[in-house]
């Protein structure tokens, strides 16, 4: 029982485990943990909602070797996080920024819950007041009486 515990562990394990392949890691420690922290944020185009640190999808793997490049190259965290988006969009991020288009986006699905509860009460209200019936006049009594006689 103990061995297919151990089965099942380590295939969930393989799944969970990042994808980076042994000849993409940096021979510098420091700049391997920086390149890996960038991966982490940083969208596979292929797959949906993975990080290229964890993809291994054959995009996945060239922008991982593009971070490393960079970092050798000597940019900084921020400026190979620019590169990257400026290069492939704003989709690339995991977690875009809240500026600009991307606030108008976050704060629409609120703005449309407020304006249909509004509208919602707005109908509610309405017809509450159109409950209210008022008795008939004598002579409307009549017309129907004549109408239901006829």
């Amino acid at each position: 029982m103990r061995q297919v515990f151990a089965v099942i562990f380590l295939i969930v394990w393989a799944g969970v485990s990042a994808a980076v392949e042994p000849d993409e890691i940096l021979s510098d420690p420091i700049l391997e943990n920086r390149a890996r922290l960038i991966s982490q944020g940083l969208r596979c185009l292929q797959c949906r909602n993975e990080s290229i640190d964890e993809s291994n999808a054959g995009i996945a793997r060239d922008l991982r070797l593009l971070v490393r490049a960079r970092l050798l190259e000597g940019d900084s965290d921020t400026e190979v996080m620019d590169y990257v988006v400026a290069r492939y969009g704003e989709y690339v991020l995991l977690r875009p920024n809240g500026l600009g288009i991307n606030l108008v986006l976050w704060l629409a699905g609120p703005a449309l819950f407020f304006v249909s509860l509004a509208g919602l009460i707005a109908v509610q209200r309405r017809s509450k007041r159109n409950e209210t019936i008022d008795q008939l006049t004598e002579d409307e009594e009549k017309e129907i009486e004549k109408l239901l006689s006829s």
